[in-house]
């Protein structure tokens, strides 16, 4: 993955400035609460507009004001995992995962069986979210994140609700879609231990 930032994010009073340029394909944003870590990932996301500057993921300019563009979020071809899975309650895991495969593109790099044996929820499918643990459910949102068929995966805080085991059987399932998927990632954390698992590179908001 080649990712090429260089944005001013303004919301009311918070302002700053973030530039990182990276070619690792999992890049982790660390740094305290209120550092503008999710608002780099709303951003790249098509979720916030920049006041100014440039998005690009692999040559695919996302966001450009001096050149006027401004892909749309479903343009984007971005997954998004959040801190709290936000899967529908009226829904099994199985219509869960269907709800991500809304891209209706020629080549999928990623197929249903593939994700639900990497993440190893076949045994959830029949399952409502009610009825998951906190991993279970980050795991079908990472799945369902996976079949949207996105060039890039972002990742705010995925552990920051589980307790320590749920962390701990989460990650080997990070790490998997890292490696067994050769998925590029931006991943947000402010616990350095979790970043040094998962990232090949760490840029620090203070």
């Amino acid at each position: 993955m080649t990712l090429g930032i260089d944005i001013r994010l303004e919301r009311g009073r918070f302002a700053r400035s973030v530039r990182i340029e990276s070619s690792a394909r999992v890049v982790a944003l660390a740094g305290p609460s209120g550092a503008g870590k999710t608002s780099v990932l709303n951003a790249i996301a098509g979720l916030l507009r920049p006041r100014a500057g440039r998005i690009v993921v692999d040559d695919r300019v996302l966001f450009d004001d001096a050149r006027r563009i401004d892909l749309p979020a479903h343009r984007r071809r971005i997954g998004y995992v959040f801190q709290d899975a936000r899967l529908f309650p009226h829904l099994d895991v199985r219509r869960n995962l269907g709800y991500g495969r809304h891209a209706r593109r020629e080549v999928q790099a990623f197929a249903f069986d593939q994700v639900v044996e990497l993440l190893g929820i076949a045994p959830l499918l029949a399952r409502r979210p009610a009825n998951l643990s906190g991993g279970e459910a980050q795991r079908v949102a990472i799945g369902r994140a996976l079949l949207s068929q996105p060039a890039l995966l972002l990742l705010d805080e995925p552990l920051s609700a589980l307790d320590q085991a749920r962390r701990e059987e989460l990650i080997p399932y990070l790490q998997r879609v890292r490696d067994d998927l050769a998925m590029p990632m931006l991943y947000v954390s402010h616990t350095l231990d979790d970043v040094r698992r998962i990232a090949d590179e760490v840029h620090v908001l203070d």
